[in-house]
């Protein structure tokens, strides 16, 4: 049975850290949440309102004959500033050109710039308006007025208002109204579309988000495109974009998501909509929210409302604000089991011990207490394969010749003395959802990020690096130092290894004592809390097994 522990540990070591990346399952679609207080209170909300428009002198019927007045080449760039973030909209396309949060910086450095959300990269910035199959081609590219004179707003006690106004030579006026609230990172979004022209405006409106996917980073949690649609969770992968660029059902937001942060248009209510995607170069991800076809008639009006979401993935954050949005942060196959330690977590955290590293600690001791009975059980069984071993090797002396007969003989021994050769690898294997859901949790929540443990660990979502070294390390991603936290995790689980029952087989033997080595060069570039786990719960079962061995000697 030696033969079936090397499969079983190999087999293990290929699921948790290859294999269980390419196997997600599609999410099964879950009930709609309650929407919280800052989200509309009843479903017969409409995002869009039709009424009366009163035309202006210079938006009369007739106007489209009239020549236009031409644009303005470039306009004016006004600040926001609140609490939480300070943001820059341009009068070309009413975009957003700039979104600093003031409560994250680019990296983990004291005087690292904060965190930008609108790359520079985006010369025409995001959140753009257009009027797709309809009658309003020049709204691309439109350059609206900024109804202020201010370059900047400051918004610190209530919220305040900045509205654009486009007039088209058509006359059709498009008006794009934010609100800005100083104590949430939802922006409000109002579009009034005014049809002063003879003829109705068909057309489909239509929102695009821009962004910069690194799609380099994508091998561990997800990245990209995403929507919560017809009540289930649609995550779309870079690399599928060409074949999978279209949605249409209920759509409760969109949004292009990082590692850590987000981008989202969210309707005030669920509605019927498209999801479509475009990706280009520079990994560039384009998303759009496009609502069904509508037609404005003459001297009417038509309101669409929406909510603009730029921030941290934070699950406690997002939950907090309705529209599903806490659906956005999901953990994979195993997310029923990560959002329990997450919140398990930051509940440590805020109320015992204000250390994200103390807090990872804790809770692996925890995680293990519940799974004792699982860890004893199987080091009762690799003790009891451990008595049997001079007697098994034995039976292979003397049937040498006759593979089957010593199977039989071997499987004979086993009855007799009442042990299951499966019993040490079996509760190990129920195990692995539980670390599947942790390394997920780990690597993705926003807490760790930039999160102090101890000494030279000033990131628990970063790999630790004792020193800095000017050159390249075979298998090390940079910064380039020495990984300590991760030596002493491969020495402990060397020292598990030692532990075990030796193999029969001299080469099986040397193959169990290189994972180790392996599983080490595997974590060099893991994050320093995902190690930091898997060296606690390497301690707590050194210490179980050498205590059930003891005791079962």
């Amino acid at each position: 049975m030696d033969h079936v522990r090397v499969i079983l540990a190999i087999a293990l070591s290929f699921l948790v850290f290859i294999v269980w990346q390419f196997l997600f399952a599609p999410k099964e679609p879950v009930r709609r949440a309650e929407q919280s207080a800052t989200a509309p209170s009843t479903s017969e909300e409409k995002i869009a309102s039709e009424k009366p428009y009163a035309q202006q002198p210079e938006t009369a019927k007739g106007a489209e004959a009239q020549p236009s007045v031409p644009a303005q080449k470039s306009g004016r760039t006004i600040t926001v500033d609140t609490p939480l973030y300070r943001a820059e909209f341009s009068e070309n396309g009413a975009a957003v050109k700039s979104f600093v949060l003031k409560k994250y910086r680019e990296h983990v450095e004291k005087d690292s710039p904060l965190k930008q959300l609108v790359s520079p990269i985006l010369e025409d910035g995001t959140v753009l308006l257009s009027f797709e199959q309809g009658g309003l081609p020049e709204l691309k590219g439109a350059v609206y007025t900024a109804e202020t004179a201010a370059q900047s707003i400051d918004v610190a006690d209530k919220p305040q208002n900045l509205i654009f106004k486009w007039t088209a030579p058509s006359g059709v006026v498009v008006e794009k109204s934010y609100r800005f609230d100083p104590k949430t990172y939802l922006v409000g979004l109002t579009i009034d579309v005014k049809n002063g022209r003879a003829q109705p405006l068909t057309g489909r409106l239509a929102i695009t988000l821009n962004s910069i996917v690194p799609k380099a980073k994508q091998a561990y949690g997800f990245e990209g495109p995403s929507t919560f649609i017809n009540n289930k969770l649609e995550q779309i992968d870079i690399k599928d974009i060409e074949d999978k660029d279209t949605f249409e059902g209920v759509i409760d937001w969109i949004a292009i998501q990082t590692r850590y942060f987000m981008s989202s248009v969210v309707p005030i209510s669920p509605t019927d909509a498209t999801f479509h995607l475009i990706s280009r170069e520079n990994e560039l991800v384009v998303a759009q929210f496009i609502l069904p076809e509508t037609t404005i008639k003459p001297e009417t009006q038509q309101s669409f409302e929406f909510k603009i979401f730029k921030g941290p993935k934070s699950m406690s954050l997002l939950s907090s604000y309705g529209f599903n949005l806490g659906k956005a942060v999901n953990f994979g196959m195993f997310d029923i089991l990560a959002k329990p330690c997450l919140w398990l977590m930051n509940f440590i955290y805020h109320n015992l011990i204000p250390n994200y590293g103390i807090a990872i600690i804790i809770l692996t001791l925890m995680t293990k207490v519940l799974l004792w009975p699982l860890g004893t059980k199987s080091y009762k069984s690799m003790s009891d394969m451990k008595k049997l071993a001079p007697l098994i090797k034995e039976i292979k002396e003397k049937y040498k010749d006759d593979r089957k007969r010593v199977n039989e003989e071997t499987m004979g021994l086993y009855r007799t003395y009442k042990i299951n050769p499966l019993g040490g690898c079996l509760p190990m294997l129920v195990q692995i959802p539980v670390f599947f859901a942790l390394y997920r949790m780990l690597y993705e929540a926003i807490e760790l990020r930039h999160a102090p443990f101890f000494l030279w660990i000033n990131d628990l979502a970063a790999p630790d690096r004792l020193f800095r070294f000017d050159f390249t390390i075979p298998f090390m991603d940079p910064p380039y130092g020495i990984p300590v936290l991760t030596l002493v995790m491969g020495a402990t689980m060397f020292l598990q290894q030692k532990m075990s029952p030796p193999m029969g087989d001299p080469t099986q033997a040397k193959m169990m004592m290189l994972m180790p080595v392996i599983f080490t060069f595997i974590f060099i570039n893991f994050s320093s809390g995902l190690v930091l786990y898997w060296l606690v719960n390497n301690i707590v079962s050194i210490s179980q097994q050498y205590y059930i061995t003891k005791k079962y000697a």
